[in-house]
């Protein structure tokens, strides 16, 4: 996939301000949902070869609760949004003000469960339809799926479902913040994982104007 090499810092960052617009949508309507005020922005977007992925998130073993969906359409792949678990925690509890959900320790409160699936497909939503738009491939996505467990093990189940992985991912951080009556803020900061199916990679870069003719 020698057309990597192709891929620029401007690329970047038009995936990157692409990444800001759904970010704006999601932020709009976890607003309403909360009926708080919630920021979100994508402060890097970066491509990381498939094996360094785990490294973005503490390394193979860390405990992350992740919302995944398989991406059809023009550019078909797969969308991974996760959570380092405490941050799960904290913001689900936001969300629903129960302070009793804990995502570290089973069995899972179910409403925090759908709470969190909601809230994940709100904003891989968000930015799969921003991406799309702009991109002007058509991309819809599956019903998300939601699991809790070490990194490793749900990116191999949910790859080895429809057995497709290319050789890179695309890495865009999230960071959510929400502000409160008293001024008080909540960050929480997730991972999006994009990864489209081997042939999906060079229509992505191609509708961003990276020359994939001369790749092998």
């Amino acid at each position: 996939m020698t057309f990597v090499n192709e891929i620029h810092p401007d690329h970047l960052d038009i995936l990157k301000e692409v990444g800001n617009i759904g970010a704006g949508h999601a932020a709009t309507a976890l607003s309403v949902l909360l009926d708080s005020v919630i920021d979100m922005k994508v402060p890097a977007v970066k491509i990381v070869p498939f094996q360094d992925i785990y490294e973005t998130v503490g390394g193979t073993d860390v405990i992350v609760a992740a919302i995944f969906l398989r991406i059809q359409g023009d550019a078909p792949g797969n969308m991974f949004f996760m959570l380092p678990i405490k941050e799960a925690s904290k913001f689900i509890q936001q969300l629903t003000g129960d302070k009793t959900i804990d995502f570290e320790c089973p069995p899972y409160n179910e409403m925090g469960l759908s709470a969190l699936c909601e809230m994940g497909n709100i904003v891989a939503g968000s930015y799969l339809s921003a991406f799309s738009d702009f991109t002007s491939l058509h991309l819809h996505p599956t019903p998300p799926a939601i699991a809790i467990d070490m990194m490793v093990a749900i990116l191999g189940d949910g790859l080895l479902e429809i057995s497709q992985a290319g050789d890179y991912a695309i890495l865009i951080d999230t960071e959510i913040t929400e502000r409160n009556d008293l001024n008080a803020t909540t960050e929480t900061k997730g991972h999006f994982f994009l990864l489209p199916d081997p042939d999906s990679f060079e229509k992505i870069f191609q509708s961003l104007g990276v020359n994939v003719n001369d790749n092998s």
